[in-house]
């Protein structure tokens, strides 16, 4: 998608933080933090939300949970956080870019 903003961000074209990057995955920090930490995660290659997902995508989806705990303990998070995946627009989502939220310290 060439208008995504979050495609955008993966493809250099927007300027971000990058806090972790691979082949696969693509993580920055939420532009309007509900916490000290709040972290996106989101798969490099266009998944518009949750309800587009395939048995295709196990192993992405997989990775992209461990990961969501390996930054988080990164980031101190050992106590606890919340992740959150917003999905379609009644499940409150608001960039069609499937993405995983990862807060805590409030």
């Amino acid at each position: 998608m060439n208008d995504c903003i979050f495609c955008k961000l993966v493809r250099k074209e927007i300027p971000t933080k990058v806090v972790y990057e691979d082949n696969d995955v693509f993580v920055f920090n939420d532009i309007n933090p509900k916490a000290e930490v709040h972290l996106l995660i989101i798969p490099k290659m266009h998944i518009e939300s949750m309800l587009h997902l395939t048995t295709e995508h196990s192993a992405l989806m997989g990775k992209i949970m461990i990961l969501a705990n390996n930054l988080a303990l990164e980031y101190g998070l050992d106590g606890g956080y919340k992740t959150q995946i917003n999905t379609g627009l009644k499940g409150g989502q608001e960039v069609f870019h499937l993405h995983v939220h990862v807060v805590g310290n409030r």
